[in-house]
């Protein structure tokens, strides 16, 4: 069986839904904080069971019998998320797993100016020392995420940020696709490549395309990061959120994120969706 966490998020119910076309639901369990919101998937003969990063005894209910579990990882920062991947590793394999796949990103490093890449270090490392065979995901910056950075730019036509570098985002579709594949296949052992889109684009061409989708003027104006801090805590938003958000312009100026690789084309066959056409279904959907 193949347990897919985070089963009711954007990327794992994409996941499941791949993998039930390559095989049967009974083959598929999901560990979800509130099974209530998973009926439809234990409608269809997918087993549903809650499971909890901060809780073992419910992670080893939702493990039990698994083969593989892909852990899709925390929406915290930091140590809790830290300390909640590896009750899922220690979990799983108490459980008897086989094979474990987790969500990393590209260039996870311990010394990013992106707050989530330390934790993505931090748990590829526990990977290693698990004893488990395991598969992490260098998925590439997630195309939604871009919307997040965009902020207001759609509805005042100005796209106001700090100066930034090319990113190769990636939509949760087809890295859900690719993530199907290599469950079902058994791909890759260890670290995988880059798993992008075919292009990586900045803040100008985002502007750029948003201009030509919305059919009106996107501006892209640059701020320094601390006129863009201010802006962020005028706002409201906690000092985590600004980290991030921040640290996400001051790694991509250094291209960290600028990489892309022929990967992902391979595993789903065909070629990523473009940022214009993600766009547009994001806009119009």
């Amino acid at each position: 069986m193949i347990v897919v966490t985070g089963a009711n998020g954007k990327l794992g119910r994409k996941v499941v839904e791949e993998l039930l076309k390559r095989v049967p639901a009974e083959d598929v369990g999901v560990s979800v904080r509130d099974v209530n919101t998973a009926q439809d998937l234990k409608e269809r003969g997918i087993r549903v069971r809650q499971g909890h990063f901060d809780n073992s005894a419910s992670l080893l209910h939702a493990f039990e019998g698994a083969s593989q579990v892909l852990i899709i990882s925390s929406h915290s920062l930091g140590e809790v998320a830290i300390g909640q991947h590896q009750t899922a590793i220690d979990s799983a394999k108490k459980a008897g797993v086989s094979r474990l796949l987790y969500t990393s990103q590209m260039f996870s490093s311990s010394t990013s100016h992106f707050p989530p890449m330390d934790v993505h270090a931090a748990t590829e490392e526990m990977l290693k020392a698990s004893g488990v065979p395991f598969t992490s995901l260098r998925n590439g910056f997630y195309a939604a995420s871009a919307m997040m950075w965009m902020g207001d730019a759609l509805n005042t036509g100005e796209l106001i940020a700090p100066e930034d570098g090319p990113v190769a985002w990636t939509t949760h579709s087809d890295l859900a696709e690719a993530t199907a594949v290599i469950l079902t296949e058994q791909r890759y052992d260890g670290i995988t490549p880059h798993l992008t889109a075919s292009e990586a684009i900045d803040m100008d061409k985002i502007a750029s395309i948003a201009s030509k989708v919305l059919d009106r003027p996107i501006r892209r104006i640059v701020v320094s990061d601390d006129e863009y801090q201010n802006h962020l805590t005028s706002r409201g938003l906690p000092e985590a959120m600004i980290s991030m958000l921040t640290g996400m312009f001051q790694a991509s100026r250094l291209g960290i994120f600028s990489q892309t690789h022929t990967a992902l084309e391979n595993l789903i066959g065909r070629s990523p969706v473009n940022f214009t056409n993600f766009l547009k279904d994001s806009i119009y959907q």
